[in-house]
């Protein structure tokens, strides 16, 4: 596993809807906060590893809302 995070330059800021102001299920590698993912208006740490993982996390996270 791959603990570096996104790599210089990509930018990655995935949203699923937004429901009166809160965010159901975002991704994004904000600068200041590093990699991390919103789920129901809770913010996690997330470890990017790749493309495909960042992929399937993401549709995993979606599923289950």
């Amino acid at each position: 596993m791959n603990d570096a995070p996104s790599p210089p330059g990509d930018s990655v800021d995935r949203n699923v809807g937004v429901v009166d102001g809160e965010r159901i299920v975002g991704y994004d590698n904000e600068r200041a906060k590093g990699d991390h993912k919103h789920l129901r208006g809770v913010e996690l740490p997330y470890r990017f590893v790749d493309v495909e993982t960042l992929v399937a996390d993401f549709m995993a996270d979606v599923e289950a809302t």
